[in-house]
């Protein structure tokens, strides 16, 4: 089941996304309905992290020093 949604956008954004679905052969709705699927995705895994994130530090669950050294000497080879 599926229900409507009107958004009002800018007339650059209605641009973009017209030429879009010209370029592409998908519709606007079909890409609109992607890209707000994709940013609620994001967002909602960001938010659940960021709130793991609190419960651990709420219980003091930190990392090391050493712990947090040893990702920075991981990446920092992986740069070099």
């Amino acid at each position: 089941m599926s229900s409507v949604l009107t958004i009002r956008v800018p007339e650059a954004v209605q641009h973009d996304l017209e030429s879009l679905a010209e370029m592409t052969g998908r519709s606007r709705s079909w890409l609109a309905m992607e890209a707000i699927k994709e940013y609620l995705e994001r967002e909602q895994w960001q938010v659940s992290q960021i709130h793991a994130g609190l419960v651990e530090a709420d219980a003091g669950d930190f990392a090391s020093t050493e712990e947090v050294a040893g990702v920075f000497d991981k990446w920092a080879s992986r740069a070099g």
